[in-house]
């Protein structure tokens, strides 16, 4: 499991350090059960900013990790105790790791919905921050991005043109954040054929129609295109990131690529057995749009393209992001270059 402490600046300045607090989940992003833990003890709402240190555990959860927060009202200080106060820069320090940088996103969500009751920070790291907003019309959901990944809000356009029910709807954007809709249904951790069988031929399709000239960055990593078209690659196309209503979510890795990227990805983090389900499906709905194309071999290829893609990305989030929350990736990209190696070593 996982136990923190909080570090916690006020609005009159910095407070101290709580005593250490278990909670329920393991996972170092997950800003929720910390700021409901913190809410409790201090008798305000606060907002988790960023993670300082981690003691024991291992990426990207469990042992006793420090985050420094900040509380939206004066706390009762009686459980604080003297601490050092947390450092108000750093390099690559993202803009809702700085205090009041949640706040301000909340105000421009506040601007295009209106809530029924206070947000929920659900998750907060070096790759983005997430908050869920009550409305009479369902969730919505706030999303920030760093300024190395895509703006979201354009590319589920661009899907939502060709097939609007693959995307969940789009609110509000601007650069680097954006507003989306809640996507019905349950997110697809626990795979089945019939999730592969609608949503993959689906996604087909969508790249099928985007192919053509570049509109997002191109992909690092180049492939044989064996005979199929360089299109928009969602970049981390696993199931985690499906619902079995059909929607996909997190678009904000996305590139310019290889189709057969995606499928590689979705391959590797399957379980073993759905591996043949997919060649299949995959392979058929290319075939269906494009006769004359060799997606089996492209996909022989693109198995060890895409750890190399992770590899680049790996290293991409290690150059960009604070230091204290490199801990999230150290180590990855040399593990994505060996698995890729491990493919084409007898």
């Amino acid at each position: 499991m996982r136990s923190f402490i909080a570090l916690v600046s006020t609005p009159s300045g910095f407070a101290g350090r709580t005593d250490p607090i278990e909670v329920g989940t393991r996972w170092w992003a997950d800003a929720a059960p910390v700021n409901a833990a913190l809410e409790r003890l201090l008798g305000v709402r606060t907002d988790v900013l960023r993670l300082v240190g981690v003691e024991g555990g291992e990426a990207p959860g469990g042992g006793l990790v420090t985050y420094h927060v900040e509380t939206r009202d004066e706390p009762d200080r009686t459980h604080l105790h003297p601490a050092e106060e947390p450092a108000a820069d750093a390099v690559h320090r993202l803009p809702w790791a700085y205090r009041g940088g949640p706040a301000e996103l909340l105000s421009w969500a506040d601007a295009h919905v209106q809530r029924t009751g206070p947000p929920v920070q659900v998750k907060t790291w070096n790759l983005s921050s997430v908050h869920r907003l009550p409305t009479a019309h369902g969730d919505a959901w706030l999303k920030a991005v760093p300024p190395f990944f895509a703006n979201e809000g354009e590319v589920i356009e661009m899907v939502a043109a060709h097939d609007p029910g693959l995307v969940p709807e789009v609110l509000a954007a601007a650069p680097l954040r954006v507003l989306l809709g809640q996507a019905d249904g349950e997110a697809c951790w626990d795979t089945k054929p019939e999730h592969i069988k609608e949503i993959v031929p689906r996604w087909v399709a969508v790249q099928h129609a985007l192919a053509g000239g570049p509109r997002v960055r191109p992909c690092p990593v180049p492939m044989p295109d064996f005979g199929l078209p360089d299109t928009l690659v969602h970049g981390d196309f696993h199931p985690g990131n499906w619902f079995d209503s059909g929607v996909v979510i997190d678009w904000s890795d996305v590139v310019w690529g290889h189709p057969a990227l995606d499928a590689g990805r979705l391959i590797e983090f399957c379980r073993p057995e759905l591996g043949d389900l997919i060649k299949a499906v995959w392979s058929e709905a290319w075939l269906a749009l494009r006769p004359d194309s060799r997606p089996l071999d492209a996909l022989d290829s693109a198995r060890r393209a895409a750890h190399l893609l992770l590899a680049v990305q790996y290293q991409q989030f290690l150059d960009n992001i604070e230091e204290s929350e490199r801990i999230y990736h150290e180590g990855d990209p040399q593990r994505e270059l060996r698995k890729a190696f491990a493919l084409v070593t007898p």
